[in-house]
């Protein structure tokens, strides 16, 4: 399973989840290995197409690093921090996060909208 590491020391991502909120956006920043971001994409692509039929999703886009960097990052949206938490929670999200291999290294964290 991926190494979870807070991007924020202060207030880890599933400290977040105490806080009721929505819409809300999970941007996930992954560490990964040199040579190893395709096999991590089809383990991604198959966790977000489980995702996107949890209640409460809204998109999902994966976005990489330039000029070779090995970070990937996703930002998603979900109606509130209730709706990620259930879908998280939930055996088939578990079993698939659990196939991502130990070298990675995640730093998710869930952030409100601001009107400018």
């Amino acid at each position: 399973m991926a190494e979870l590491r807070s991007l924020d020391p202060n207030t880890p991502m599933f400290a977040q989840f105490k806080e009721e909120a929505g819409p809300i956006v999970l941007a996930n920043t992954f560490v990964v290995p040199k040579g190893e971001a395709e096999a991590f994409l089809d383990r991604f692509r198959r966790q977000a197409e489980f995702m996107k039929a949890q209640p409460g999703f809204v998109s999902l886009q994966m976005h990489r690093g330039t000029a070779g960097s090995r970070l990937l990052m996703n930002v998603a949206v979900w109606e509130s921090t209730e709706a990620l938490a259930t879908a998280l929670g939930s055996p088939g999200s578990q079993r698939m996060a659990a196939e991502f291999p130990d070298d990675i290294v995640s730093y998710p964290h869930i952030f409100e909208p601001i009107d400018l």
